[in-house]
């Protein structure tokens, strides 16, 4: 009864693998409908201002109004990656008969299960395939993990081909051991391809994806590494595309993100403080025991496999060093850190495994039976508390809302707001754009300390003709600015909506 050996035949452990993939595809598309208003919205919202301007663009039917309202939405929301994933959906818009959001889910949802069959492959050949099992479960069911991988952002797609780069690297490094040249010639670029057009969907991932590489050129190699062509076309792969588009053709942009986001916010990493969020963060996000049981699993590793872990963790600290707010502000920006994690702890599991299979049969029966039921209570609570999590969120009436705002804003007049998602509600709902009273945020006061806008009133409003509040929240952290409004007349008010008059 050795199921737990590491010679365990494949009939096995595949019909699970299969039940599983099928299980964390089915959890993402559950309300594959609903608006995009679950898991970071301004970033989703974003994302469909951008995909309906490609459409609309290359719409035969879109009016020419359409297409100058649809080009100055995706104008006003900041272009810091090459549009892949939104292209991807705006083409598929064409199949589907008209926007939807059910396409992007789609589309994120495959690319992570097909990312799980290479995560799951290179588990499989470094430890065994049942602490595999553990590490597919965890990268598939937790909850962070469902709402981060099919939302409608570049993340997800980033972190699939990522992991798809690691695997074909992986197979090139165990290649150089006995295959034949053609054969590592293939894996070799294979993996420059996949890392470099992750880096190419969304450049923060260069910090894995370079760590990774020249921890297993070097295991593989040795010091002659620099002799390989191999080696030589895989760093051209990976850094032709993103250095074309980030640094080449997008240079202005590139340069204020990293000004602006980096440069700017450097100060946090010399607080203790920082450090303390940011444990706690990824703490609520992945469970810190999970976390620290993954880090062992690196010194429980292969030699290939844990210098391939030291490597990935090396890059998520410098990482997390250069976007220092990120690490305990955006959520997303640790989906990345999902599939290191899984790897880590199928390797941090797999002796305890293994040493099942050298029990007597009353204890391997025992094992079986606990490692059964945790395997079943892992998937059955993340399902569960997934599910909850998307159930819970109250959005489907949020897109009437603001199309019937939008419809009830005089037309032809200047508007300024404190409005929700930086105005991207009312641009994708009512295919409204307002002008934007600035926001109270964290990020705000890190950069230039508290400001009370409220003494630019009359500045930021001098061509304005209504005031709109939809988001009262942040109203109630600018008293100054609602002290003023009370001295304008309402022109009209419902519920979750104030529109003041400033020309009375």
């Amino acid at each position: 009864m050795k199921i737990f050996s590491p010679q365990t035949r494949p009939a096995n452990w595949f019909v699970l693998f299969i039940i599983l993939l099928a299980l964390g595809g089915l959890l993402r598309l559950r309300n594959v409908n609903d608006p995009p208003l679950d898991f970071h919205s301004t970033r989703q919202l974003r994302d469909l201002l951008v995909a309906r301007d490609i459409y609309y663009s290359r719409l035969p039917s879109a009016t020419t109004e359409q297409r100058e309202l649809a080009s100055s939405f995706a104008g006003s929301v900041g272009k810091y990656e090459p549009p892949v994933i939104e292209s991807l959906v705006a083409y598929t818009y064409f199949l589907t008969g008209g926007e939807n959001i059910a396409s992007a889910r789609v589309w994120e949802t495959l690319f992570w299960l097909v990312a799980g069959v290479a995560l799951f492959d290179l588990m499989r050949r470094a430890v065994s395939p049942w602490a595999a099992v553990i590490g597919l479960v965890y990268y598939l069911f937790l909850p962070f993990s469902v709402q981060a991988s099919r939302s409608f952002q570049p993340d997800p797609l980033m972190t699939a081909a990522f992991v798809l780069g690691v695997y074909f690297l992986y197979r090139w490094s165990e290649a150089t051991d006995g295959d034949t040249k053609k054969e590592t010639w293939k894996w070799a670029l294979l993996a420059g391809s996949f890392l470099g057009f992750a880096v190419f969907v969304k450049i923060v991932i260069a910090f894995f994806a370079g760590s990774a590489a020249i921890a297993l050129v070097l295991f593989t190699l040795k010091k002659d590494f620099w002799r390989s062509k191999q080696v030589w076309a895989m760093a051209l792969l990976m850094i032709l595309p993103a250095l074309f588009f980030y640094v080449l053709q997008n240079h202005g942009r590139s340069t204020e993100y990293f000004f602006s986001w980096s440069v700017s916010l450097f100060k946090l990493i010399a607080s203790i403080n920082f450090y303390a969020r940011w444990l706690s963060f990824i703490g609520n996000l992945f469970g810190l025991t999970i976390i620290f049981l993954s880090i062992l699993g690196v010194f429980l590793a292969t030699p290939r496999l844990r210098w391939l872990l030291i490597s990935l963790w090396i890059g998520y600290v410098l990482y997390g060093l250069t976007l220092p707010f990120q690490m305990f502000s955006h959520t997303y920006y640790h989906i990345q850190l999902i599939p290191i994690i899984a790897l880590g702890l199928a390797a941090a599991l797999s002796p305890l495994i293994e040493s099942a299979a050298v029990q007597s049969a009353v204890g391997r029966a025992g094992f079986v039976s606990v490692f059964v039921v945790a395997i079943v209570s892992m998937i059955g609570f993340q399902s569960f508390i997934s599910r909850s999590v998307l159930d819970a969120e109250k959005i489907r009436q949020e897109p009437l809302f603001w199309e019937q705002l939008g419809k009830a804003i005089p037309a032809d007049v200047d508007v300024i707001g404190l409005t929700q998602d930086y105005g991207f509600r009312l641009m994708v709902y009512s295919w409204r754009k307002i002008k934007l009273w600035p926001y109270v945020t964290e990020l705000a006061e890190v950069r230039n300390g508290k400001e009370d806008f409220a003494n630019s009133f009359d500045k930021l409003t001098s061509r304005s003709d209504y005031f709109l509040v939809t988001d009262f929240g942040q109203l109630d952290k600018q008293p100054s600015l609602k002290k003023i409004l009370d001295t304008y007349p309402i022109a009209m008010q419902g519920e979750g909506y104030v529109l003041y008059d400033l020309r009375k």
